[in-house]
């Protein structure tokens, strides 16, 4: 089973959806999601580590279409992205700021791999999971 850290995908989607004009890093925004979480009392994993897993995630949101290329129209560089239909789905069903979004987690989490496109797709699909 694939178990992923919900908590620094969604920065990495924030961070996409909010990327037009800036290049998309995201080395130092693991490094900031760890600032963030120590800050908070949070025990964090190793940086290094964290800091790869963010630039694995990259590579996947972008293979599975959670993100694409920000269009130049849109601010893009050719180092940026935006949200796909896909991902601002996924980021709905992460969003912190959301109250009761352990639940959504909880579904993916429950599933082999939650980032396939199929499973995330009909995951998606079921109204139940928000």
């Amino acid at each position: 089973m694939t178990t992923y850290n919900w908590d620094l995908i969604e920065r990495l989607l924030h961070e996409a959806q909010n990327s037009a004009g800036h290049n998309f890093t995201p080395r130092p925004y693991a490094e900031q999601y760890a600032a963030e979480k120590s800050a908070a009392g949070e025990q964090i994993e190793n940086l290094d580590h964290l800091k790869t897993v963010a630039g694995e995630y990259e590579k996947l949101l972008l293979l599975r279409g959670y993100i694409e290329p920000r269009p130049e129209d849109q601010g893009g560089n050719g180092s940026n992205y935006i949200l796909t239909m896909r991902g601002s789905c996924l980021l709905s069903l992460l969003d912190s700021c959301i109250p009761g979004n352990d639940h959504p987690r909880q579904v993916l989490d429950e599933q082999e791999d939650p980032l396939d496109e199929a499973t995330f797709e009909r995951i998606a699909s079921n109204a139940q999971i928000a």
